[in-house]
């Protein structure tokens, strides 16, 4: 599947794309940080989302002149449900018993 050719860092990208409602580069930028405790630079944020919607996972709109918006696309709901699924099936979790 197409979710193992990302990095740990773009499948949580696409992760917090697909818990908000239309985000725009800020709001996942912060959301980023809030989950990795520190600092998540824009040279980092903004080609990783760039590689997302170039895989087709995401996409991307223009808001306005200055900020774009980003939703998951068809394609990217599939992968995190495949990836859920995959999860679920190795799953290490012990609530599962």
């Amino acid at each position: 599947p197409e979710m193992f050719d990302l990095t740990s860092f773009q499948r949580d990208l696409l992760y917090v794309v697909y818990g908000l409602d239309g985000p725009h580069g800020l709001a996942i930028k912060e959301e980023m940080e809030e989950y990795y405790e520190g600092e998540i630079h824009h040279g980092r944020l903004y080609p990783s989302l760039d590689t997302l919607a170039d895989k087709g996972l995401i996409e991307k709109a223009q808001k306005d002149r200055r900020t774009n918006i980003y939703s998951v696309a068809r394609r990217g709901e599939r992968e995190i449900a495949a990836r859920n699924e995959w999860e679920q099936q190795y799953g290490t979790s012990e609530l599962s018993g």
